[in-house]
């Protein structure tokens, strides 16, 4: 198949998914174009049968916002038309599946181009919801022409806020290359990281408020009176500034330290003892997949689609949202009982190859592919 792909290409759990489908279809033999207004973050190097088609936007005085979304429909317009692709594949509902539909008019009655959405999050659970992109939003869902959502939870929000019928949706959850993220990647950087062999506390985002990076920061102050550690604090986003302040404001020094934003995460997250993720929502949990993975127990809250990911007790510890002494509570038993800490590593590392492997998703889209172009015509 010829396929489209159009997803954020900044840092985040869906632009990370749709890129790294994006290149596994292309090894499947699949034709992949990406279209966005910046290369993935995630496409790095010649990827054979991949292509990669940038929006442009010109600066007009007229426009306080250059209409982005207006200028996608156009690329996938285009794209579609020259290299006769057979769908596209919009990662969010808006605006990209919004786009899609307007691409898809524009091309008829010369050809057909069918659309799948995969619904992430925020589309849903926050921007969608408000009164200005509600109904656009759920015009977007029902006219594409496969929905898939990355957690049941995330389905039984979109059928609960937005009445699309629950038999629409397929939940096919977010997937990693194993042998990629795995406990054993070499150059581990643990000795960069903690130098003194201290225990090493991990927390991986984007730094948006919704991740509650300041409850990071209180959790490993509790830990770190009881047990000699290191937060190692990897991405970069608006609430950092606040996250540092509130480090130095606990005396917590060089203990914390704030790495940015990195390519190579997966050499990171194995170093790793804990890796903490209280976010005040999480549509799947991406990060906290790829910490199992690597042999690294989780704590993190009850919040979402990681309910989903973490089996509490098993691959990790789930608390409330803001119960920060019990998250700390647990980190600290976790890094004190070095065969608790094997147990719940081991257990991850299985989960997470049995249900999340690459060889095991992927296929579960191709099939939605051709199921949706069988269907549609």
């Amino acid at each position: 198949m010829k396929i489209g792909i159009t997803c954020y290409p900044t840092y985040g759990g869906s632009g990370a998914v749709a890129t790294e489908l994006g290149i596994a279809l292309a090894e499947r033999g699949h034709e992949v174009h990406f279209v966005s207004y910046a290369q993935p973050f995630r496409l790095l190097g010649f990827q054979e049968r991949v292509f990669f088609h940038e929006v442009e936007m010109e600066d007009y005085p007229l426009f306080d916002h250059p209409p982005y979304s207006l200028a996608l429909a156009v690329t996938l317009h285009d794209a579609a038309l020259k290299h006769g692709l057979d769908l596209v594949h919009m990662h969010y509902a808006i605006p990209h599946a919004a786009s899609a539909y307007l691409a898809r008019q524009m091309l008829a009655p010369e050809r057909s181009l069918h659309i799948v959405t995969t619904l992430h999050g925020t589309d849903i659970t926050l921007v969608g919801l408000h009164p200005s992109f509600h109904g656009i939003t759920r015009f977007s869902i029902l006219e594409s022409d496969g929905l898939t959502a990355v957690s049941s939870y995330l389905k039984d929000e979109t059928v609960r806020d937005f009445s699309v019928p629950a038999s629409r949706i397929d939940v096919i959850p977010n997937f990693i290359d194993v042998e990629r993220w795995r406990p054993d990647r070499e150059p581990c950087h643990r000795s960069k990281l903690a130098p003194g062999g201290e225990k090493i506390v991990m927390h991986v985002s984007n730094f948006r408020s919704v991740k509650r990076v300041e409850d990071v920061v209180e959790i490993f102050a509790r830990v770190d009176a009881s047990v000699p550690a290191r937060l190692v604090m990897v991405g970069d986003g608006p609430d950092r500034p606040r996250a540092a302040r509130r480090a130095h404001e606990l005396g917590l020094g060089d203990r914390v330290l704030f790495l940015g934003k990195h390519q190579s995460v997966e050499e990171l997250v194995p170093c790793a003892d804990v890796f903490l993720l209280p976010s005040e929502t999480e549509s799947f949990g991406l990060a906290a997949l790829e910490a199992t993975a690597c042999g690294t127990p989780v704590v993190a809250s009850t919040a979402g689609g990681l309910t989903e990911v973490i089996v509490d007790g098993e691959t990790g510890f789930l608390h409330p949202v803001g119960a920060i002494d019990e998250m700390a509570a647990s980190a600290s038993r976790i890094l004190a009982d070095e065969e608790l800490g094997a147990s719940l590593a081991a257990a991850g590392v299985v989960r997470a190859r049995e249900r999340y492997a690459a060889e095991r998703i992927v296929p579960l889209y191709e099939a939605l592919y051709e199921r949706v172009v069988a269907d549609t015509g």
